[in-house]
């Protein structure tokens, strides 16, 4: 199966392969302490060969049923794994939207680099994959999320209480939607 790869100014984007196990783990253990207040409880083998190879199962899965698109972020130049994006719960029929999900190695926050790995990958969600609304959420208190999903144009629409379980803990969330059209008019597509 063919997946696309995705280029921004200084990064490129694409489906995670059985090769980038060993600099993905290095860069989630490094980053531990620094994504565990943003994300879901790390299983204890989260970082291991298996465990690896059970998430590219299931991003494939998801791929070939058109249900979710999991990209790596990497640094252009020196060629560096440095996050990821993953694109899922595709709803068809009269949704035809998506959730967007993404994640920054702590040596590479704050960089814009998240900022421009979101943008080279709207073109792939909007006119190939062809949704009409891209939707986020992130905790009130992750500024810098809140700020890179408003640069890339996502638009507040509000709080949902207790709407994941991060770290062990549920706990409210902010929405953010991007419509097909706040894409069209903000990237003259």
């Amino acid at each position: 199966m063919s997946t696309p790869r995705l280029q921004g100014e200084r990064v490129f984007l694409r489906a995670p392969a059985a090769d980038d196990w060993r600099e993905w783990a290095e860069l989630r253990a490094a980053s531990r302490a620094y994504l565990t207040p943003w994300e879901p409880t790390w299983g204890e083998d989260a970082l291991t060969r298996d465990a690896y190879r059970r998430r590219l199962r299931h991003y494939m899965q998801e791929w070939r049923a058109g249900e979710g698109y999991t990209f790596f972020i990497f640094r252009s130049n020196p060629r560096q794994l440095v996050g990821g994006i993953s694109v899922s719960n595709v709803r068809r029929g009269v949704a035809q939207s998506a959730n967007v999900g993404y994640w920054m190695g702590e040596a590479h926050a704050g960089q814009g680099l998240m900022t421009e790995a979101l943008r080279a990958m709207l073109p792939f969600i909007f006119d190939e994959v062809r949704l009409n609304r891209l939707e986020a959420a992130c905790l009130p208190t992750n500024g810098a999320s809140r700020a890179v999903l408003r640069k890339v144009g996502f638009r507040e629409e509000g709080i949902a209480r207790h709407y994941l379980k991060i770290n062990g803990k549920w706990h409210d969330h902010l929405l953010f939607g991007l419509l097909v059209g706040d894409y069209r008019t903000l990237y003259g597509r």
